[in-house]
């Protein structure tokens, strides 16, 4: 039995012998062709044409297959080169969004008296229990333990620990930070302490007070941290209690802490007094 393989390779030494014979023939006669010669024409052409039509597919399946090759490698270097254009631009708006926040950082600087250091967020505590934050700033940069942190929305926090090149921040919406605040409107004071969620609680404002929900809570400047006049939030909730003497508030803080990027850590005497509303 003989293999289609055999048999495919044999019909090609025929066709290619053949082919030669024709030439042959046709080489060493310059004169009319002969009845043989037409013979093996007749003979051999429908083999040619078989031979010539698989010649050229195997040409063109070639031929293909390197324009597919050369294709892949060109779309490749184009996905490389479109990457390379993209990172580029994201960085570009990365720039110009930071750029406005720094512009933003830097209008309120002239609002605050004495020396500041700006400093950028580089890391937070993924513990659900304390809310604080790593900044890129520390001792060799002015930066001191308990010094407030802030920026143009508002209360950030205070500094509880600091090394060389960086620094911890508690931030106000922490169950340990504590601000003495007041109420911009009615004057009514109070301590505002981190509360369950990112909100604050607005304690120790007596029931006599009337506050309203919108009412701002600025810093009152009593508590030796905070500068007066500094913007903590603005009330959410009041429940007035049946009994006691203190009536409960809830503080939406200005600042959104989910998107602190860049913060003020500020070096102030704390009789120095901000503008109200500031």
């Amino acid at each position: 039995m003989f293999s289609k393989r055999m048999i495919l390779l044999a019909v090609v030494t025929l066709i290619v012998a053949a082919n030669i014979i024709l030439l042959t023939v046709s080489g060493k006669q310059k004169q009319a062709s002969t009845g043989l010669s037409r013979g093996v024409l007749i003979l051999v052409y429908p083999f040619q044409q078989q031979l010539t039509e698989m010649v050229q597919s195997i040409k063109d399946v070639w031929n293909q297959y390197f324009f597919l090759v050369y294709t892949e490698h060109e779309n490749r270097r184009l996905k490389v080169e479109l990457g390379k254009r993209f990172e580029r631009l994201n960085n570009c708006v990365e720039l110009e969004l930071e750029n406005g926040r720094l512009r933003h950082l830097l209008g309120f600087e002239n609002v605050l008296p004495g020396p500041m250091v700006a400093a950028r967020v580089i890391g937070r505590d993924p513990s659900s229990w304390s809310k604080t934050v790593i900044v890129d700033k520390g001792t060799h940069d002015g930066v001191r333990q308990a010094a407030p942190v802030v920026i143009p929305e508002g209360v950030v926090g205070v500094v509880v620990d600091v090394s060389t090149r960086n620094a911890k921040v508690l931030l106000l919406i922490d169950p340990n930070s504590a601000v003495d605040a007041i109420v911009q409107q009615t004057r009514a004071r109070g301590i505002v302490k981190g509360g369950e969620s990112d909100f604050c609680i607005f304690e120790y404002v007596l029931r006599k007070h009337e506050l309203s929900v919108g009412d701002t809570v600025v810093s009152s400047g009593l508590d030796s941290v905070f500068p007066k006049g500094l913007r903590i939030g603005r009330v959410s909730e009041i429940v007035r209690l049946n009994a006691g003497i203190f009536q409960k508030v809830s503080v939406t803080p200005t600042v959104d802490f989910e998107i602190l990027e860049e913060v003020f850590i500020l070096s102030i005497p704390v009789t120095e007094e901000l503008s109200e509303g500031s």
